[in-house]
């Protein structure tokens, strides 16, 4: 029986490389839709967590300017958030 390294136990070396590399592609993917991901959900919870602190008071007229007061504040943090998240899917 004649020894023949690595390359008999697992096929052609090129293929195993190639294969490899697709492996480590494929995950690369996966890394970069799962930090998407959590990116846009943490720009979705910012969002509601500031809306849900705020004490509103008055009539709905001064609600809803309240309201869009901390929208105005954190809207341009969760949409840097929601960019730079579909920036690195591409």
């Amino acid at each position: 029986m004649e020894s023949g390294g690595f390359g008999d136990l697992f096929g052609d070396p090129e293929e195993l490389q190639r294969r490899l590399a697709e492996f480590a592609e494929q995950m690369q993917g996966q890394q970069r839709l799962a930090w998407a991901d959590n990116a846009i959900k943490l720009a979705v919870d910012m969002t509601v967590a500031a809306v849900n602190r705020v004490n509103l008071q008055g009539d709905a007229e001064a609600q809803a300017l309240q309201i869009r007061s901390v929208i105005a504040v954190v809207f341009p943090e969760a949409v840097t958030l929601v960019r730079e998240a579909r920036e690195g899917l591409q």
